[in-house]
């Protein structure tokens, strides 16, 4: 690059250019959000039949190109930026050299070459004469610079040394041009759509090697922005995110959405926005992975005759799945991963029957068995908002019925008090365990669970826009998480509590929750198995757990008292008996608190009332 081009350069039209697609990628996000909230959920509200499920169909197709629209054009703008930003700086610096030689009379040439005047002391009635230096670059090697250093001392004149200088400064600004150049338009040129109008799983993937090269390349401008703070506490993420301005909370979120979806404190809007797109490139990479699969593993021959083990002769008529296929079809599910998990959120946000049910994915990852936060309602403008934490056997993949429950509550409590709005939350923010007689008698998950969830509900707080009356719900081993955060957490802004099918809380009394024991709420159905939780000094039989149904008069369980005893000291509301235990599986019972009498009662608790 020479020197005319770089003084010529004008960064202002290239931020200009990064507001114009900014400006395009907003308005991208907004029809997304009609397309799913408004004009889709309409169609649900209203109509049926194979003409509305075919115009759905399609309307999600829409919604998809908008969103790959509104991540991709997030990107061309923090990429314009950091190309202006980049330039604009050896412009700078060039601009700063020419200064300088203007001053000390030099000249400089178009092709960067310095001509310095005579100076210095005269010798025999005349000073050393000017010459001109040729372009350079500073030396890197520190011998080079030294003999540089020593060869201007040694001249007899100084205008030398300030040559050498500016011929090596303005080398620097029109190298390190041409390195920006170079290196933002392979990534400029990247950031183009196929051809066509589907957003496949291809593209997602695409755009998450768009997102890294943008972040690589835009580190100098980026590290110009005001930096996250260090504790990542909610509120000064809070205070950090509204210091910024709008093209800068653009720019964070195009390139480090998992950072920011991940962020307490900040609004539900960008969070959701941030996660979408993680959940979106996870989505497709593990799509991408499992179709890999299904291509290097066929489907073997499902079927087989069966063979009567009496008389080895094959029954005629008969067939049985044979060991092949499910040796295979347990390989299958496994090669899935977490897709049944992501494919559930992803049907929430397609399946919107408006804003009041409007979901926000407030965090997302696939770490370990995969986390998932999903809010039913915007939890920032909502009256009253429940946070739900389930329990054993939760994980990424089975989300969907967390989801369900945080929905069923939702739409109890706005049809109970429509006066005012309810959000309801689905937090899956931790490693649950996953067999009820194994790893749930073991407190460490709900240890490690208890600051992500403290941090959470304290951004949830923080970023509310006015008061909001805010209940904890726990299920099964989730209890034990939610017990023992508000027992560490004395400031919790928690204003009720709501134990149900709990093993135990972590305290032996409801006012160790530090919310007051008439806000503490607890109900166990009558045929839930939970009720076969050892005693805490316990340790499990190996054989026949109903040996360990509570008597009637033993209110131990395996975490401190049992929530609904009368030693508990907190308050009790009425569930349905539940089904009994092998009639429609292992625990019916242990499910069914989110209906009849049971979601009513918490309805009401959720929002203001008394069951």
């Amino acid at each position: 690059m020479d020197i005319a081009t770089l003084k010529d350069f004008k960064p202002s039209e290239y931020e200009e250019a990064a507001d114009g697609y900014r400006a395009i990628s907003d308005m991208a996000g907004s029809s997304m959000d009609a397309v799913d909230n408004q004009i889709s959920a309409g169609i649900r509200n209203q109509l049926r039949g194979e003409a509305a499920k075919a115009v759905l169909g399609e309307l999600r197709k829409l919604s998809k190109n908008f969103h790959y629209v509104q991540t991709e054009c997030a990107l061309a703008s923090t990429a314009l930026n950091g190309f202006a930003f980049d330039m604009g700086a050896a412009k700078r610096k060039l601009e700063a050299a020419l200064a300088d030689a203007h001053a000390a009379s030099c000249t400089v040439g178009t092709d960067g070459s310095v001509t310095y005047p005579a100076g210095g002391k005269e010798v025999d009635g005349k000073a050393p004469e000017g010459g001109t230096m040729p372009p350079g670059t500073s030396p890197t090697n520190p011998t080079s610079a030294s003999l540089e250093r020593t060869a201007a001392n040694m001249h007899p004149n100084p205008n030398f040394g300030k040559a050498q200088d500016l011929a090596n400064r303005i080398g620097d600004a029109l190298q390190e041009a041409e390195e920006a150049d170079h290196k933002w338009a392979p990534k400029l040129r990247a950031l183009k759509a196929d051809d066509d109008l589907v957003v496949s799983a291809r593209d997602w993937t695409d755009v998450k090697s768009d997102t890294d090269g943008v972040r690589t390349a835009s580190k100098g401008y980026l590290g110009s922005l005001p930096h996250p703070p260090k504790d990542g506490s909610p509120k000064g993420n809070a205070a950090w995110w509204k210091g910024l301005t709008p093209e800068q909370q653009s720019d964070y979120l195009a390139v480090h959405p998992d950072s920011i979806g991940a962020m307490d404190g900040l609004p539900a809007a960008a969070r959701d926005q941030a996660n979408r797109t993680v959940l979106d490139e996870a989505r497709s990479e593990a799509q991408l992975d499992y179709d890999a699969w299904l291509k290097d593993h066929p489907e073997p021959k499902r079927y087989t005759p069966y063979i009567n083990p009496l008389t080895g002769t094959e029954v005629k008529g008969a067939m049985v799945e044979s060991q092949e296929w499910k040796d295979w079809e347990k390989a299958r599910k496994g090669a899935r991963g977490g897709l049944d998990g992501m494919e559930a959120i992803q049907q929430r946000f397609d399946t919107s029957t408006g804003e009041e049910t409007r979901p926000y994915l407030l965090g997302f990852d696939t770490r370990n068995r995969g986390h998932a936060i999903v809010s039913i309602g915007n939890p920032d403008t909502a009256d009253n908002v429940v946070t739900y934490v389930p329990g054993t056997g939760s994980t990424l993949n089975g989300i969907d019925g967390d989801i369900n429950h945080a929905l069923a509550l939702q739409v109890k409590a706005e049809r109970m008090d429509p006066a005012h709005s309810t959000a309801s939350i689905a937090w899956l923010g931790y490693d649950a365990p996953q067999s009820l007689l194994g790893d749930a008698t073991d407190a460490k998950y709900a240890d490690a669970a208890r600051e992500p969830l403290t941090e959470f509900l304290t951004g949830i707080d923080t970023s509310h826009q006015g008061s909001v009356n805010s209940t904890l719900l726990g299920h099964s081993y989730g209890t034990l998480v939610a017990g023992e955060t508000m027992r560490d957490h004395p400031d919790l802004p928690v204003d009720n509590a709501i134990l149900v099918g709990s093993p135990g809380v972590g305290v032996g009394h409801a006012k160790d929750l530090n919310i007051g024991s008439d806000r503490v709420w607890a109900a166990t159905a009558k045929n839930d198995l939970v009720n076969l939780a050892p005693p805490p000094s316990g340790t499990l039989a190996p054989l026949n757990p109903m040996a360990y149904w509570r008597l009637f008069n033993d209110h131990s369980v395996m975490y401190g008292n049992d929530p609904t005893s009368d030693e508990f000291g907190g308050q009790t509301f009425h569930v349905a008996d539940g089904k009994l235990p092998l009639s429609d599986g292992l625990m019916p019972a242990h499910s069914q608190y989110w209906e009849g009498d049971s979601l009513n009662n918490m309805a009401k608790i959720v929002t203001g009332g008394k069951p």
